[in-house]
Protein backbone atom coordinates (compact mmCIF):
# COMPACT_ATOMS: atom_id res chain seq x y z
CA UNK A 1 0.00 0.00 0.00
CA UNK A 2 3.04 2.30 0.59
CA UNK A 3 3.87 2.14 -3.15
CA UNK A 4 0.39 4.24 -4.05
CA UNK A 5 1.31 7.10 -1.52
CA UNK A 6 4.16 7.30 -3.38
CA UNK A 7 3.28 7.30 -6.98
CA UNK A 8 4.39 9.74 -9.37
CA UNK A 9 0.85 11.71 -10.74
CA UNK A 10 0.74 10.71 -14.45
CA UNK A 11 -2.34 12.93 -15.13
CA UNK A 12 -0.63 15.67 -16.87
CA UNK A 13 1.83 13.01 -19.26
CA UNK A 14 -1.27 11.27 -20.39
CA UNK A 15 -3.87 14.38 -20.56
CA UNK A 16 -1.13 15.75 -23.09
CA UNK A 17 -1.27 12.81 -24.73
CA UNK A 18 -5.27 12.71 -25.18
CA UNK A 19 -5.12 16.53 -25.93
CA UNK A 20 -3.05 15.96 -28.86
CA UNK A 21 -4.34 13.06 -30.55
CA UNK A 22 -8.00 14.76 -30.26
CA UNK A 23 -6.29 18.01 -31.89
CA UNK A 24 -5.05 15.41 -34.27
CA UNK A 25 -8.57 14.42 -35.04
CA UNK A 26 -8.31 11.26 -34.13
CA UNK A 27 -11.33 9.14 -32.66
CA UNK A 28 -11.46 8.69 -28.83
CA UNK A 29 -11.82 4.91 -28.95
CA UNK A 30 -8.60 4.74 -31.56
CA UNK A 31 -6.66 6.66 -28.58
CA UNK A 32 -5.81 4.50 -26.15
CA UNK A 33 -3.33 1.71 -25.88
CA UNK A 34 -6.61 -1.41 -25.57
CA UNK A 35 -8.18 0.19 -27.85
CA UNK A 36 -7.23 -2.78 -30.60
CA UNK A 37 -8.86 -5.17 -28.15
CA UNK A 38 -12.11 -3.16 -27.39
CA UNK A 39 -12.84 -2.86 -31.15
CA UNK A 40 -12.29 -6.72 -31.74
CA UNK A 41 -14.25 -7.47 -28.89
CA UNK A 42 -17.02 -5.09 -30.11
CA UNK A 43 -16.94 -6.05 -33.87
CA UNK A 44 -17.24 -9.83 -32.83
CA UNK A 45 -20.02 -8.93 -30.70
CA UNK A 46 -22.31 -7.40 -33.14
CA UNK A 47 -21.30 -9.51 -36.58
CA UNK A 48 -21.91 -12.50 -34.29
CA UNK A 49 -25.45 -11.12 -33.53
CA UNK A 50 -25.94 -10.28 -37.28
CA UNK A 51 -24.85 -13.84 -37.93
CA UNK A 52 -27.03 -15.36 -35.73
CA UNK A 53 -30.20 -13.10 -36.25
CA UNK A 54 -30.00 -13.94 -40.38
CA UNK A 55 -29.74 -17.52 -39.73
CA UNK A 56 -32.59 -17.17 -37.60
CA UNK A 57 -34.70 -15.37 -39.83
CA UNK A 58 -33.87 -17.54 -42.92
CA UNK A 59 -35.21 -20.60 -40.91
CA UNK A 60 -38.33 -18.70 -39.82
CA UNK A 61 -38.54 -18.12 -43.59
CA UNK A 62 -38.12 -21.76 -44.83
CA UNK A 63 -40.78 -22.54 -42.25
CA UNK A 64 -38.37 -23.30 -39.01
CA UNK A 65 -39.40 -22.49 -35.83
CA UNK A 66 -36.40 -23.40 -34.18
CA UNK A 67 -32.28 -23.06 -34.19
CA UNK A 68 -31.45 -26.39 -35.31
CA UNK A 69 -34.34 -28.96 -35.21
CA UNK A 70 -36.60 -29.85 -38.26
CA UNK A 71 -39.90 -29.03 -36.33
Amino acid sequence: MAGLVNAKNRVPEKQRYYQQAYKAHTRLWKIGPRSGVIMTTFNLAMWGTFGASMYAMGRKVLGYNTWFSED
